[in-house]
């Protein structure tokens, strides 16, 4: 969590943090979180791009949220980077009700799959997708209360791109949930980078800790 949030909160990669899909083109999975939904998220997965994939560090940060951090979440508008399927997003938007707000945002070529994946749930929070591009600007009407990222660290090119789309979004008041999965040691110079910028904390109250902390996820 960054204000904002980093912890090694490791996880096991297996189907129960990463439900698998068919190798088909695109896929529907649907998504409790050990009971944590009912009913469950549903998302059209795409295999064929990288955003339309789950991924370790989204099933952490949303299961980590509906369990320990809805109250917190409450009345708050919340946006989502690099949200891919949805998956962080969405899963907070079956469980908060209005006034809360949610916007997910990628690239171009993903927000189709967000809004699909948003009709296939009909959320009753207020959930709409955006276009957002990392490094560049960001309308105020974007500015949240809560920002969050999941597996995010991934090309190390975009680094700073990422941190400057941070820097615009996040005000002194802001807190982020920032979660990901050490694939290589250049994911760590990420780390480093907003420590510059942020206060970075540790985040200590996940009843999962101990499961995941082998497996190097983030959060």
């Amino acid at each position: 969590m960054l204000n904002t949030a980093i912890k090694e909160l490791p996880l096991s990669i297996t189907e129960d943090l990463v439900p698998s899909t068919a190798p088909n083109p695109s896929s529907t999975t649907s998504i409790d979180f050990s009971g944590l939904l009912n009913p469950p998220l549903l998302l059209q997965n795409d295999p064929t791009q990288c955003g339309g994939q789950l991924w370790p560090g989204g099933m952490v940060l949303a299961k980590y949220l509906l369990r320990c951090k809805m109250a917190d979440l409450k009345d708050k508008t919340i946006l989502e980077l690099g949200a891919g399927s949805g998956l962080v997003g969405l899963a907070l938007s079956l469980q908060l009700l209005r006034p809360s707000y949610i916007h997910l945002t990628d690239l171009p070529t993903i927000v189709p799959l967000l809004n699909h994946n948003i009709a296939l749930n009909s959320p009753a929070t207020p959930t709409t997708a955006h276009i957002l591009e990392w490094g560049g600007s960001a309308p105020r009407v974007f500015l949240p209360d809560i920002l969050l990222a999941a597996d995010c660290v991934y090309f190390e090119p975009a680094f700073p791109l990422l941190l400057q789309t941070m820097q615009v979004l996040m005000r002194p008041e802001t807190v982020c949930y920032f979660c990901f999965k050490k694939r290589r040691s250049a994911d760590m110079r990420f780390v480093k980078m907003i420590r510059k910028s942020f206060e970075v904390k540790a985040v200590q109250d996940d009843p999962d800790d101990k499961v995941w902390g082998r497996e190097g996820v983030h959060l």
